[in-house]
């Protein structure tokens, strides 16, 4: 009997709710005629073409709510399927629909996995977010690898890891397994970065932009290679370590690192020489010299901490030494005195 009330019930609501729905299409279809909300004898400011095209949408939109099934009717109108629209970016990328792309809680999980060790609970909250944004770019379908991304990742790597507590065996097994977890080997990252800085490292500020733009004396050079694909493809993708590889190539043909000297170079080599957006590279590039000084600041105080601390402990070690020789002293005049002794007693 419950059951059967409830089905009633159901019933009844769908079919109010279908009704209403029915109501509101007639109104619309109604609203739609040019005599609607106005007397016959009014002048019509609608050509007799245009009412009669508004009353033929107006009966189309109120025949399709007033269809039994309109749920049917919709998922026959649209028939989508994923990756298969009529666009290029489908086109290019529409093979990829429903493939398995793994989480960033698995890129993680590998990463645990392949360090082995547990991160310095300092540099935790850093760490995790380095895992997730590294493999949120690699995972993207439009991203692609190039030296010049090489040399932004490794820039940040050294920048953030330079005073790790552990030591350089232990920043070296976070940088593998990162690198390892994200689907890259840190050798080939590490070639690729080194090959570019050595090309980069004896040009001018002139040299690498004459590159970016491609000019024919330049034209084979790697980093005249890496400014094709911005330039020639709508789907190229920038991310963050692209742009500090950009701040590294500045800093190796002599542009001051500071972040207002920085701003403008970022500014024409992604505008005007690559012919992307400017904003989001110049928003990573502040955000880099944050972190910089910030960095910057954290080692001044351990140093400070550590000279004060050596301090303390030459202060404690010479304290020591005079209580021993105080001892000593006491020692001597002790003998003394005894020797005095005996030679009286004897």
């Amino acid at each position: 009997t419950t059951t059967t009330t409830t089905t009633t019930t159901t019933t009844r609501t769908t079919m109010t709710v279908l009704s209403s729905i029915r109501t509101m299409a007639a109104l619309v279809a109604c609203a739609g005629t040019t005599h609607a909300f106005a007397p016959n004898s009014m002048p019509q400011p609608q050509s007799s073409s245009s009412s009669s095209s508004m009353a033929s949408s107006s009966s189309a939109l109120a025949s399709s709510f007033l269809s039994p099934d309109i749920g049917q009717e919709i998922r026959q109108e649209a028939k989508y399927q994923p990756g298969q629209a009529d666009t290029d970016f489908a086109r290019r990328f529409g093979h990829l629909a429903g493939a398995k792309v793994r989480t960033v809680g698995e890129a993680f999980a590998q990463f645990t996995q392949e360090l082995g060790y547990t991160v310095n609970p300092l540099y935790k909250n850093m760490i995790t977010d380095l895992v997730g944004t590294t493999h949120l770019i690699t995972v993207n379908a439009r991203f692609q690898r190039d030296s010049l991304w090489c040399l932004g990742l490794v820039t940040t790597l050294d920048l953030l890891l330079k005073n790790y507590p552990e030591g350089d065996e232990m920043r070296e097994a976070i940088v593998q397994a990162l690198l390892t977890s994200t689907g890259m080997n840190v050798k080939d990252v590490r070639a690729e970065a080194a090959a570019l800085e050595f090309w980069a490292k004896d040009k001018t500020r002139a040299d690498i932009e004459a590159a970016l733009v491609g000019e024919q004396d330049n034209a084979s050079s790697p980093l005249s290679k890496i400014a094709q694909p911005p330039k020639s493809d709508d789907y190229w993708m920038y991310s963050r370590y692209f742009g500090i590889g950009l701040l590294k190539v500045m800093d190796l043909v002599g542009v001051e690192m500071d972040k207002d000297e920085v701003y403008p170079v970022m500014e024409d080599w992604m505008s005007n020489k690559l012919g992307k957006s400017h904003l989001t590279a110049c928003a990573d590039s502040d955000l880099f010299f944050r972190v910089k000084d910030k960095l910057d600041m954290m080692e001044t105080m351990m140093k400070e901490i550590e000279i004060r601390e050596k301090k303390r402990m030459a202060d404690r070690l010479e304290a020591k030494a005079e209580a021993a020789l105080r001892a000593a002293e006491r020692e001597v005049e002790w003998q003394k005195e005894v020797e005095a002794a005996e030679k009286v007693d004897a």
